[in-house]
């Protein structure tokens, strides 16, 4: 996916989520947009030009991905989240 592109906030709840995953270092299994499936241990969201990321560790590297490049994602206690836009 193009990184110029603009960004489409994500909806609040989904936001939640994600920060609650970071908060207690939980894996996760994330499916982009594009079709890549991850699975990735989350550590943090941040945000840089207006954009926001996570932060997560893939195979012992970091990885910043952006929140709108997420289609879903899963985790024992969260089930699996379909990302939507912010209203």
């Amino acid at each position: 996916m193009l990184t110029n592109e603009a960004y489409k906030p994500i909806n609040c709840d989904d936001y939640d989520s994600l920060e609650l995953a970071c908060q207690k270092n939980w894996p996760l299994t994330l499916a982009l947009k594009n079709g890549e499936q991850l699975a990735v241990k989350a550590k943090d969201i941040f945000t840089r030009k207006n954009v926001e990321y996570l932060a997560a560790e893939l195979n012992g590297e970091a990885r910043e991905l952006r929140l709108d490049h997420i289609a879903s994602f899963s985790h024992p206690e969260l089930g699996t989240v379909v990302v939507s836009e912010s209203d």
